[in-house]
């Protein structure tokens, strides 16, 4: 059979079989099994400093109460119109003014917040309350109730701005998307400010406490605690060159991640650090807390100024250094990809 008539006839095959909804495997294997992750995602940093009065002008754009949450979405350069930093993470910075309420409601996504600046306003989780300040990482469960709110400027309110950090590519991909409003602004507050970190957060547990909920039972983790664990582990000398002095967030009933879909990090970098290069096949999202540095992530150099936030996509090199003493908050898909084994490491 001759070349052309080999040609014509495959032609002919494949119009026949697209009729049938069927596509020939071997057309597309070479992208669909590639010897390495190709990821869509780019490394893109957002300067807080050119960004911050843009996040603060949306609170005379529109209020907390229309805008639902009033949020800035951070979208990745190669993820346009996706709302997602990265395939499986959202990311975007919330500004709730004083006086306002962000009114309650649920869904099925994960969240977590990061404060980047201001304190005095509050969130509310499942009927406790928990005040925000800078460098504090709080959880909202799946399919939990949670408000936000700020008191007044009369009673010492501030503007506040925090990263979101959710799964919501992720749960969409699933196609396992709920969500629901509450009845009224805010929800009913049924225990004191601190009770569950009384609970759950001093190496304890209630005697009969049962685990029936994936996600952390503390919902609030304080950045003055974390920065001393971290201050007290450099001074007894613990330094990875690839990561100075880091730490895992974790859920105290389990050890394990505290959210199911989304791990947290927060890390240490001594003045002068000149980390060694690694990757890995999580997506990383990181917020600068203190310091300055340079993070290289990939082909990219970006000079890193406190509450900058950057992504590095999935097995794309990261290298990080410091210029100061420096705080790093990070979250990453890692636990999605440790439960379906395609969690990969490589420390160059």
């Amino acid at each position: 059979m001759s070349t052309t008539q080999s040609t014509s006839n495959r032609a002919q095959y494949y119009e026949q079989i697209a009729r049938e909804r069927l596509a020939p495997l071997w057309e597309s294997l070479h992208a669909l099994v590639v010897p390495e992750p190709k990821p869509k995602a780019v490394p893109a940093l957002w300067q807080y400093a050119r960004i911050r009065d843009l996040v603060m002008e949306a609170g005379s754009v529109i209020s907390a109460a229309e805008a639902v949450r009033r949020v800035l979405v951070m979208e990745n350069p190669g993820l346009p119109g996706k709302s997602a930093v990265a395939p499986n993470l959202y990311a975007g910075l919330q500004l709730i003014l004083p006086g306002e309420i962000a009114p309650s409601h649920r869904h099925t996504q994960s969240a977590m917040r990061f404060i980047v600046e201001g304190e005095g306003a509050w969130t509310a989780v499942n009927g406790e309350r928990t005040t925000m300040h800078p460098g504090d990482f709080i959880i909202t469960p799946s399919w939990t109730w949670h408000d936000h709110g700020n008191p007044s400027i009369e009673a010492g309110g501030e503007p506040v701005v925090w990263l979101d950090g959710l799964d919501i590519p992720l749960v969409a991909h699933l196609d396992a998307g709920f969500a629901e409003n509450y009845p009224e602004a805010t929800q009913p507050i049924s225990r004191a400010e601190g009770d569950s970190f009384a609970r759950y957060g001093s190496n304890m547990l209630p005697v009969r406490h049962t685990v029936s909920d994936p996600t952390s039972p503390v919902f609030s983790y304080p950045y003055a605690r974390s920065r001393e664990a971290l201050d007290t582990l450099y001074r007894n000398g613990e330094l990875d060159a690839w990561d100075g002095v880091k730490l895992r967030y974790v859920n105290p009933a389990t050890g394990g991640w505290p959210m199911p879909t989304i791990a947290t990090f927060m890390q240490f970098l001594p003045k002068g650090f000149r980390g060694k290069t690694y990757r890995s096949t999580d997506a990383t999202v990181y917020c600068v807390v203190e310091g300055q540095g340079t993070a290289h992530v990939g082909d990219n150099t970006f000079t890193l100024a406190p509450h900058d936030i950057f992504v590095a996509p999935s097995w794309v090199p990261v290298r990080l250094d410091a210029d100061a003493d420096t705080v790093l908050f990070s979250y990453s898909d890692r636990p999605v990809m440790a439960a379906l084994n395609l969690l990969r490491e490589s420390r160059i």
